[in-house]
């Protein structure tokens, strides 16, 4: 028999702006629910968990909560104006928890609460703010991206922690693999109602297609604007997951030829004429090591680090805080030079970075002055497109275009740095912390334009599962000085330290920067095309060309200024089309791929 609620609305809604962000929700939360909150930015998730905290007030429904339940709500940016210490933050406030269960969390997970507020990192103040709702003793907790800002060890403390606690949870994350371990029920926010499945995150994808499928099926027999808003609906997700997929397979592909080349001691080894190396190597780093402090405080924090990075490689870089990964990053793209050994740059290396600072997005600005620079048209790498197209595939409505900055949520700012930089020439990405705030469909579009991008991508992150979906090559760093260089992503990383850190087994005599991976699988058994396959090989290339040829001449259209106000219809229809003309590029690219290795072999 289900245990009663601690927690219910009943008929919840709320007006935001001229309309109604929720209407008519009902939500009940059990005494051990593990619930994951998912939607799209914008959507409400931040807000629906304030109304739960009954910070904000809504405009209808009725909230229930079972006497004695004490609510507890890890804010995605707390504020920590007019506290001089993080201690006076996490002890303020009539329901501050004990002073000294708080220093017990504060040590478990490696924060000195005695630094002023000011002068605190990103993770400091993620970290205090974690202290005090844990130690609140809650019975209901709501953490809002509570992976934000932390490293790997305080992520895997966290899980650890939430897996033993006793209460109920609801969290909003886009870390897939935190939200996989965790949670057992999934409440889904899709514009203005909110579902509940009783499935934890790792089913939320298939129940998501479900629901999308049946809608698809529903609008065949409404009106077509209806068919298209939920065509687009299956494209912006189902097609896009579909293609994916394909991508990674390539991906896979790239980490077993990386692999082959990865010698023991965790260096690239290539096999390749000489001038095919100075072509292809855009980053070479030979016995690099570098030094901070003086006499008996100098620590090593790289040591005789070496490796060679190709045009096309993706490179992550994973870590605890504090143990070398922006001092890595820097010395990979030149800000700092070693103290020994040398990086060489291939001279026509030309870089994007993206810190997810959002310093560049001024709050008083519109969306169309920081893409298009105030103007209707915007130069994406040299294809010049329409602001409000391009808008559109970065998943904003088009209608967005004049508001303001400062009215987005902090997801949809990060997107829209995503889309200005994405924009710019470049043949080397950097992507600091790349995934904060970005919520999981934008993630997908985010790992398919990774995957199309033509030049190199360093990538530092904690986001697991996006580092799996997405490098070639992870760079592990513990702190020692030595760097890890493991063909594959966070799991394959995961994975070595765990074999080499096994009780009873024996150390490597390998250079520690680098056991050596295991051998890729080996080639699938080469078969003589059919005739259907040989006249596929044969027709594609000619249809692939017919496709990019559609696709130019469409958003050549698209870059009429008024088209969109003069010809709505026209408008979204060309959008239609390209997308279309797009996946079918790109379904017709794999095929001719695979079949072209049967002929190589």
């Amino acid at each position: 028999m289900a245990e009663p609620p601690i927690l219910s609305w009943e008929g919840l809604g709320l007006i935001q702006g001229s309309g109604w962000l929720f209407q008519d929700i009902d939500l009940h939360v059990g005494p051990r629910d593990r619930i994951a909150l998912i939607g799209r930015n914008g959507a409400g998730k931040t807000t629906l968990l304030k109304l739960i905290d009954n910070l904000i007030e809504a405009d209808k429904g009725k909230r229930s909560i079972k006497p004695g339940t004490r609510v507890v709500m890890l804010q995605q940016e707390p504020d920590f104006t007019g506290y001089e210490t993080l201690m006076d933050y996490a002890l303020s406030g009539p329901d501050a928890p004990a002073r000294h269960e708080v220093e017990a969390i504060a040590g478990q997970i490696g924060i000195d609460l005695t630094r002023t507020a000011k002068s605190a990192s990103g993770g400091e103040k993620r970290r205090a703010a974690l202290a005090r709702a844990l130690a609140s003793d809650p019975d209901l907790l709501l953490l809002d991206e509570p992976t934000n800002h932390l490293d790997l060890a305080a992520i895997d403390w966290l899980e650890d922690w939430l897996n033993r606690y006793k209460g109920a949870f609801i969290v909003i994350s886009h870390d897939r693999t935190f939200l996989t371990r965790l949670t057992r029920a999934t409440m889904w926010l899709d514009r203005g109602s909110l579902r509940r499945k009783e499935v934890g995150f790792g089913g939320y994808e298939a129940w998501e297609e479900q629901v999308f499928a049946e809608e698809a099926r529903a609008a065949e027999k409404l009106d077509a604007k209806l068919k298209l808003e939920a065509h687009w609906l299956e494209r912006g997700v189902t097609a896009r997951r579909k293609r994916n997929q394909g991508r990674l397979e390539k991906l896979w592909e790239m980490r077993a030829q990386r692999a082959a080349m990865l010698t023991p001691g965790g260096t690239a080894k290539l096999a390749l004429k000489a001038d095919d190396t100075k072509t292809k190597s855009v980053i070479v780093a030979e016995h690099v090591t570098k030094r901070f402090g003086d006499g008996e405080n100098q620590r090593t924090i790289i040591r005789d680090f070496n490796l060679r990075i190709q045009r096309g490689d993706r490179i992550g870089i994973v870590g605890s805080n504090g143990a070398g990964k922006t001092t890595l990053l820097k010395l990979l793209t030149g800000e700092i030079q070693p103290d020994e050994g040398q990086v060489t740059l291939a001279k026509t290396l030309s870089g994007v970075m993206i810190d997810q600072q959002r310093s560049l997005l001024s709050p008083d600005k519109t969306v169309r002055q920081i893409i298009a620079e105030g103007g209707d048209w915007v130069d994406v790498r040299g294809v010049r497109k329409h602001v409000q197209g391009y808008l559109k595939e970065f998943l904003f409505d088009p209608a967005i275009v004049d508001m303001k900055v400062g009215v987005l949520s902090g997801g949809e700012r990060s997107r829209l740095l995503l889309a200005r930089e994405f924009a710019r020439e470049s043949n080397l990405l950097v992507l600091d912390e790349p995934t904060n705030d970005l919520d999981l469909e934008t993630l997908d579009l985010l790992q398919e334009v990774i995957a199309d991008y033509e030049g190199t991508v360093l990538i530092v992150s904690h986001d697991r599962d996006f580092l799996d979906r997405t490098v070639t090559v992870t760079l592990g760093l513990d702190g020692s000085g030595s760097v890890d260089i493991v063909a594959g992503g966070y799991a394959d990383w995961e994975a070595k330290r765990k074999q080499r850190n096994a009780p009873g087994k024996a150390k490597p005599k390998a250079d520690s920067a680098g056991a050596a991976p295991p051998p890729p699988p080996p080639p699938p058994k080469r078969t003589k095309l059919s005739y259907k396959d040989q006249r596929d090989y044969e027709i594609l290339p000619k249809r692939i060309e017919e496709l990019e040829a559609a696709i130019a001449r469409d958003e050549e259209a698209m870059a009429d200024p008024a088209l969109y106000t003069r010809d709505p219809a026209r408008f979204a229809s060309l959008s239609d089309a390209i997308a279309k003309a797009r996946e079918e590029k790109d379904a017709a690219e794999m095929r001719w791929l695979e079949l072209a290795e049967q002929v190589e072999g």
